[in-house]
């Protein structure tokens, strides 16, 4: 019998690594996702095909129940079959019976987005996953990749959310109704750049510093920018918030690494240096940024649920 399973992507729009230590995030899921399909399988063992966005195929192999059990890896060189093995592992032991009352898997994921992207490729298959399997998304995330679970919760939501971790590191997210008039001034460009988030994070631990004190500037913000209907204001409080993880980073903004003379605002999204960046701009800025060497530009309407 076939399933599909279906997770929405994510962007984080404030408190990127902030809300590891409990700050307050305003997180937005993406009208791209992944598909995960199950059918029936045979020997013990899972059929993966994984598809990209433009329906080639970024990885096949078979995986079998023993090496998923046994948390067997299939030597350095497969990185992507290791960490599905690992990903499986997990899930099995979170509920064994899915493999052992099967015969086998035939499972194909498809992106709806250039899984380069940086929208999602893994917590969407790990929140698709957890459907199937019918677990907890957010331990399967953190027995595999780790992280905040901003992600998982933009996989399981249709609005745009508030997310913060409690004192026991406990998601706990809100629905926002943010939808500003000016949403037509918001444009998300892509750097070229797949920004690994596990080093982006071990970064960020190894320099941060004042973050006790830095946490209620950042949920200031991030209130103030959910609550806002101006423009102006909204430019404000995202350049007020790159200057504050600069100085905590010990990083260039990402207007002063690549756009200086860009004539709005630049805020970068989750991971400093990689993935999409959101343009506030009064004028369409897609000729500026492609005369700089980056096509992709989506206005926020096209991006973002």
């Amino acid at each position: 019998m076939k399933k599909t399973f279906y997770s929405n992507g994510k962007l984080l729009l404030t408190a990127e690594y902030m809300v590891l230590d409990g700050a307050t995030a305003i997180a937005l899921p993406t009208k791209f996702g992944q598909y995960l399909q199950i059918e029936d399988g045979k020997k013990q063992t899972i059929s993966w095909k994984s598809y990209d966005n433009d329906s080639s195929v970024w990885f096949e192999d078979d995986i079998s129940f023993e090496s998923i059990i046994r948390k067997e890896h299939a030597g350095t060189e497969a990185g992507i079959k290791n960490t599905l093995i690992d990903i499986l592992h997990e899930a099995n032991i979170l509920n064994p019976d899915f493999l052992n009352d099967a015969n086998g898997y035939t499972i194909t994921t498809t992106l709806t987005f250039p899984r380069l992207w940086g929208l999602g490729t893994s917590s969407t298959l790990i929140n698709n996953i957890a459907q199937w399997l019918n677990i907890d998304a957010y331990k399967l995330l953190e027995a595999s990749f780790g992280g905040s679970g901003y992600d998982i919760a933009c996989a399981q939501h249709n609005t745009p959310i508030l997310y913060r971790l409690d004192s026991d590191k406990a998601p706990v997210v809100t629905a926002l109704d943010f939808n500003p008039d000016f949403t037509g001034n918001l444009y998300f460009v892509y750097l070229n750049h797949k920004q690994s988030s596990k080093s982006a994070i071990m970064s960020y631990y190894n320099k941060q510093h004042r973050i006790d004190t830095m946490i209620p500037k950042i949920d200031a913000i991030t209130t103030a920018i959910a609550a806002t209907n101006d423009l102006q204001q909204f430019g404000t409080l995202l350049e007020k918030h790159e200057i504050l993880l600069s100085d905590i980073l010990e990083m260039e903004t990402v207007k002063e690494r690549f756009f200086y003379d860009f004539k709005g605002i630049l805020k970068s999204l989750g991971a400093w240096g990689g993935d999409f960046v959101l343009a506030v701009s009064k004028n369409n800025p897609e000729e500026y940024f492609k005369d700089k060497g980056f096509p992709v530009i989506i206005p926020y309407s096209e991006m973002i649920l």
